[in-house]
């Protein structure tokens, strides 16, 4: 399991396509708004990192949209095709 610390909090690394987590970039990116998510997926696009929050499928808040078992999907959907991408799951 690798684990990665940004802003005094540690995650553990899920996925990491395409080598595209960049710990300084994610360090400017990542504010108090993701404390609340389980998870935190980014993908690049035009050369900026996109960050949206996912919820574990036990969370009582896990919606469809925000559901870490619909990451699949968002990448597919709502990403560029063949971007690089990251999922980090929140250690607590």
């Amino acid at each position: 399991m690798k684990k990665i610390e940004i802003n005094s909090k540690e995650y553990e690394v899920i996925e990491d396509v395409k080598d595209a987590i960049d710990k300084d970039v994610l360090k400017e990116k990542i504010t108090d708004y993701y404390d609340e998510f389980d998870y935190i997926v980014g993908d690049w696009a035009y050369g900026k990192l996109r960050l949206k929050g996912f919820y574990d499928s036990k969370n009582k808040k896990a919606q469809g949209h925000n559901n870490v078992k619909n990451v699949p999907k968002y990448i597919e959907e709502k990403c560029a095709y063949g971007c690089k991408w990251f999922e980090i799951k929140k250690i607590d």
